[in-house]
């Protein structure tokens, strides 16, 4: 009998390694759909998108849901600068009747670049020319010592 309870507890081991792995597998999976996307669509830096701002009509497409906007947005003093906002899930559905030139840039952000990545990678398929994402989204915006604005102001992280 103890052979028996051993063979199934290696069995039960063995099903409990295979289950994990394949947890772990469908991560990868996420991970390798966004380092595509970024490869596909193409990312800019936090400095790039400055530069942009400053240099050239550009628009800012903020695809956090909802509630993560009150994290606060890429703020820039140039009037000029153009900002929508679209959810991940709903880009594909407002995207048109939001930016109608496909030849105008636009750079896309999330939260730390992911879904913008995504989101960048749809719009190129969709005809957007110039869609790129905001590499590290706006965590590595704010990180880089460029304004935030939420609810209470304008605001900077100290370096």
């Amino acid at each position: 009998m103890k052979k028996v309870s051993g063979r199934l507890f290696h069995t039960a081991l063995l099903v409990m390694l295979l289950l994990s792995s394949s947890l772990y597998a469908q991560e990868s999976g996420k991970t390798v759909l966004i380092n595509e996307a970024k490869k596909e669509a193409g990312e800019v830096t936090p400095e790039q998108l400055k530069e942009m701002i400053e240099d050239e009509e550009v628009i800012i497409l903020d695809v956090r849901e909802s509630e993560q906007r009150t994290e606060g947005y890429l703020f820039s003093d140039f009037a000029s600068v153009n900002t929508i906002s679209i959810t991940r899930g709903n880009l594909e559905w407002e995207i048109e009747d939001k930016i109608k030139d496909k030849e105008t840039p636009v750079v896309t952000y999330c939260r730390n670049g992911g879904r913008g990545a995504l989101a960048a990678q749809t719009l190129k398929k969709m005809g957007y020319k110039n869609a790129k994402n905001l590499k590290g989204g706006i965590q590595d915006w704010a990180k880089a010592g460029y304004s935030v604005k939420t609810g209470l102001g304008v605001f900077k992280i100290a370096k």
